[in-house]
């Protein structure tokens, strides 16, 4: 099946998440250095987890825009970037996304946050888009201060994350006028 592109940068594009997509996201969203700084780094996912995620995703449109990150040369799905808790009422949305740990630090992620931010602020019309990183992630806080994002606020020592233990929660955040769109 064709993924229709939601949105088209010059490395990656944003396109529909696909049923057939969560074989693989499954066995990454699995790996314990790909899921270190995601939140919950413990769990483990069983597919069956992954399908209800996927079924939850279909089923709450309104809240949760998830996208594939699709690599435009090789058309290989590369990881996921979504628009969660969408707030039409006070028009904002916090951030999420992982890259599969093969494409890492090659700039493919700091793209794929502006094409999300592109179509957080011109099609879903929001005013804010908000982000949480733990503090040891410094490739994903270099990727949203690339982007714009400011941080602007901590919880001290809030998350445990397995072989750093209790770390900082940072907030960033970027307003619709500070988006350099």
């Amino acid at each position: 099946m064709r993924r229709p592109a939601i949105a088209v940068g010059d490395n990656v594009s944003l396109g529909l998440l696909l049923r057939e997509d969560l074989s693989k996201l499954w066995e990454w969203f699995n790996d314990r250095e790909v899921r270190r700084f995601l939140q919950a780094p413990e769990e483990v996912f069983y597919f069956e987890d992954e399908l209800e995620w996927y079924e939850n995703l279909r089923k709450n449109k309104e809240r949760h825009k998830v996208f594939a990150i699709v690599n435009n040369t090789s058309n290989e799905l590369m990881g996921v970037i979504g628009l969660h808790n969408i707030d039409t009422k006070n028009g904002k949305a916090e951030l999420g996304y992982f890259l599969w740990k093969r494409y890492w630090r090659r700039g493919y992620m700091a793209e794929a946050v502006g094409l999300a931010l592109r179509y957080a602020f011109e099609e879903l019309n929001l005013r804010k888009v908000y982000a949480r990183v733990y503090e040891p992630n410094v490739g994903s806080r270099k990727v949203l201060e690339k982007n714009g994002f400011k941080l602007v606020g901590k919880l001290r020592q809030n998350v445990h994350v397995p072989g750093y233990g209790y770390v900082d929660e940072l907030f960033y955040d970027i307003l619709r006028e500070e988006w350099r769109g």
